[in-house]
C-alpha cells in the first residue's frame, strides 16, 4: 500500500512540476482502459499532457 501511495504522490508532484493541473491530468489515465494505459504509458505521462 505504501508503494502505491509513493507512486501516486510522485506522479502528482511531477504534474505540478510540469505546470499541469493534477486533477485534469489524472482524468485521462484513470479513464483509459488498462490495455491502452499499458501500451501507451509514455503518452499518458504529465510532461506529454496538454490542457
Amino acid at each position: 500500500m505504501a508503494g502505491a501511495w509513493a507512486t501516486i504522490a510522485t506522479l502528482l508532484t511531477t504534474a505540478k512540476i510540469n505546470g499541469v493541473d493534477p486533477h485534469a491530468w489524472l482524468t485521462i489515465p484513470c479513464s483509459a482502459s488498462p490495455a491502452a494505459a499499458n501500451s501507451q504509458i509514455a503518452d499518458l505521462m504529465p510532461w506529454k499532457f496538454s490542457q
